[in-house]
């Protein structure tokens, strides 16, 4: 008679992502590494008149124009406080051309699927829509960013455009 396995059994070859953790703030935040294009150092952003508090503003990096965020204001509200020069720099890939400013970068690294504790979304929990999950690597909580909801996220707080007469 065969065996039937265990339905809760753990797959012997666990997904695994690769991850490029960044530090912004007191925090440390990653995106997949498939979002990523590169990094570039420091980088000082042109100002965009009239944005929200997470976009800092825009920068040329490896031949492309990108929309630099601040991913502290992006997950908790509060702006920063970046110097004129910014010491990182992380592209992503993707026709909405962004990417994230950081104090510093470091090296990709690679845990389990299952590793990462996927946000609890409610309806009106709008900031949730851009935090994929925590992952915990090394002794360190890392916020695990979800590049699909950066730039609705970044732009839902600027005020409506006033009429002008």
């Amino acid at each position: 008679m065969p065996v039937i396995a265990n339905a809760r059994e753990v797959s012997p070859d666990p997904q695994l992502h690769d991850l490029v953790p960044f530090l912004a703030g007191n925090k440390t935040f990653a995106v997949f590494a498939e979002h990523v294009e590169g990094t570039a150092e420091a980088k000082m952003p042109a100002a965009l008149p009239r944005a929200p508090a997470a976009v800092l503003g825009v920068v040329c990096a490896r031949g492309r124009m990108l929309t630099v965020l601040d991913p502290v204001a992006l997950v908790g509200g509060e702006a920063n406080g970046w110097p004129k020069s910014l010491p990182c720099v992380i592209a992503l890939r993707g026709d909405e051309q962004l990417a994230f400013a950081a104090e510093e970068s470091r090296d990709v690294i690679t845990i389990a699927a299952v590793d990462i504790q996927r946000s609890t979304k409610s309806e009106d929990d709008v900031l949730a829509t851009v935090i994929l999950g925590i992952a915990r690597y090394g002794g360190e909580e890392i916020t695990v960013l979800n590049v699909d909801q950066l730039f609705a996220t970044a732009v839902r707080r600027k005020e409506r455009r006033r009429r002008r007469f």
